[in-house]
């Protein structure tokens, strides 16, 4: 089941994506705890990190106990995207150093160039990775997507010029930047470029449970998958996904109990992390996520949404699933 990023080895094959907002110390505390074998967190601005951001700064923060961990960073100048990843090997304990060229947000894509934007030019994409490939220690991975849009679908062109630049690993979004998070996932996308490159290739879109990890790891053949929107109030499937490709095993959705108690814990980590105002602002997007798929919650969905208080939250959670 384990995998190489250079020279450092992932335990399995299931991997939790860089999310913004959520893909913090905490979430990826949980992730590793309820088995991805490698987190990444959110990305970073290069610009933020170089003009010291204090927030871009706090996104940097993270503990042993989520390693391995990779540090995604975007931006479009290569000066600073050179400089910036020289700051993350030398200032974080991460160990991988994750280029994004995927993102499709328009402030990202658009206005700053950056991210998925960058499949537009392939030149520039091998010119950012080469240098540096050359100026860093640690390992250099890339996020990319399928294309710009349908008609300009050139992962395997794109994925040539990453590896050739030096690149440990890529990671395919299957989907176009103008298909967003909309659409099916093309797998067939991901098994070209597996086939066009030697070095590892992670598979990324519509993975949500154990069959459809296994069926993209069957089709497309490669090294692992990542995890993205499946994880949303849902860290324990990293331990269905490992159960299932392990041996066809399906586990039981989490009680109940397991979800208040994970509720719970998981919003007083980020008060501890970030403070109270803060946690519970980020727990109002997070509280719903874990509330999906259970009957008459829509109410409590909605006061959540609204709370300003850790007490007032966890009183809640305990009301309704008393």
């Amino acid at each position: 089941m384990s995998f190489k990023i250079g020279n450092l080895v992932i335990e399995n094959k299931i991997i939790l994506a860089p999310m913004a907002g959520v893909s913090n110390s905490p979430f990826r505390i949980l992730s590793r705890k309820y088995g991805a074998g490698l987190v990444f967190a959110e990305m970073v601005s290069d610009k933020g990190l170089l003009y010291n951001n204090e927030k871009t700064i706090k996104l940097l923060y993270m503990t042993d106990v989520e390693k391995p961990m990779a540090q995604q960073i975007f931006g479009s100048d290569l000066k600073t995207m050179v400089e910036a990843a020289v700051y993350i090997d030398k200032n974080s304990n991460a160990d991988i150093i994750d280029i994004n060229m995927g993102c499709p947000v328009p402030k990202v894509a658009i206005k700053a160039q950056a991210g998925s934007a960058l499949m537009k030019n392939p030149d520039l994409i091998y010119e950012i990775v080469s240098e540096i490939v050359k100026r860093v220690s640690k390992p250099v991975t890339v996020k990319i997507r399928s294309g710009w849009d349908h008609s300009s679908v050139n992962a395997v062109e794109v994925a040539k010029r990453i590896e050739a630049a030096g690149a440990a690993a890529i990671t395919v979004h299957a989907r176009t930047r103008s298909q967003g998070y909309s659409g099916l996932a093309d797998y067939d996308v991901i098994k070209a470029v597996k086939e066009a490159v030697k070095i590892p290739v992670i598979g990324n879109g519509d993975v949500i449970d154990g069959p459809s990890a296994k069926r993209m790891l069957e089709h497309t053949g490669c090294d692992a998958v990542m995890i993205g929107r499946g994880a949303l109030g849902n860290p324990w499937i990293f331990r269905e996904i490992d159960a299932y490709l392990k041996d066809g095993t399906i586990l039981d959705r989490p009680s109940h109990e397991e979800i208040r108690e994970m509720m719970v814990s998981h919003l007083d980590s980020l008060v501890e992390l970030k403070g109270e105002h803060i946690a519970v602002l980020e727990m109002r997007s997070h509280g719903p996520w874990y509330l999906k798929g259970i009957e008459h919650a829509t109410q409590l969905r909605k006061q959540l949404s609204q709370t300003k208080t850790r007490n007032e939250f966890v009183n809640l959670v305990n009301a309704f699933f008393k």
